[in-house]
């Protein structure tokens, strides 16, 4: 099976694009960090926050995912179409999968830049995917560097020429997408509350706000 196949199957209306909350009637916006600010007033990186987001975001995966289920992991990268040779080799599969053979299962397809912005023409979004599990990542590594995306922290997310790589986790068992868009929260939506309700109702104080229909 193709990320695209199981989209237009199970999520028809969604593009894999931040935000999905806001494109779907079923999911959960969490904020992160219990509102302790990224900077100390010495200026220097506040790193009892981070701490805290690992762990929220870590809890919230291991609610969401096992082990055994089959999912996508989905990476989009936004390039310059007359600037590749700038762009760095992508470092989201390499450094988190525990078996190097899955680099050659990587499906990736090229479509228009998806974001409002002056000479949007001149970009372009390639979106890398690979089936695989849960057990065959080095997850808690791969949490991290998707919520470091602001800050001069490791572990990073690499080959990015005009902005940081998104990554979503897509649990196809499930019907469960989870994205982390920084280190202030991250979505999780579903084709049935039912499978995301003990998470709400678990971690309620870490709510931003939800939709059930």
């Amino acid at each position: 099976m193709k990320i695209k196949e199981y989209m237009e199957e199970r999520f028809p209306s969604l593009e894999l694009i931040p935000s999905i909350y806001n494109q779907w009637g079923i999911g959960i916006h969490f904020c992160l960090g219990e509102n302790i600010y990224q900077i100390k007033e010495n200026e220097e990186l506040n790193y009892k926050r981070f701490q805290i987001v690992y762990e929220q975001i870590s809890t919230i995966f291991n609610e969401l995912f096992e082990q055994n289920d089959d999912i996508f992991l989905v990476t989009n990268m936004y390039k310059h179409k007359t600037k590749e040779k700038c762009i760095r080799k992508l470092k989201v599969y390499q450094p988190f999968l525990k078996c190097k053979n899955y680099l050659n299962q990587i499906q990736v397809k090229t479509f228009s830049y998806p974001f409002e912005i002056d000479k949007a023409e001149e970009y372009a979004m390639q979106q890398f995917s690979l089936l695989c599990k849960p057990r065959d990542l080095r997850v808690t590594e791969l949490l991290k560097a998707a919520s470091n995306e602001d800050f001069p922290l490791k572990p990073r997310f690499g080959g990015y020429s005009i902005d940081y790589p998104d990554v979503f986790f897509v649990n196809i068992t499930k019907d469960i997408i989870f994205f982390i868009y920084d280190d202030r929260g991250c979505e999780v939506i579903a084709l049935d509350f039912k499978r995301i309700r003990p998470l709400y109702e678990k971690y309620h104080n870490w709510v931003e706000e939800y939709r059930c229909s």
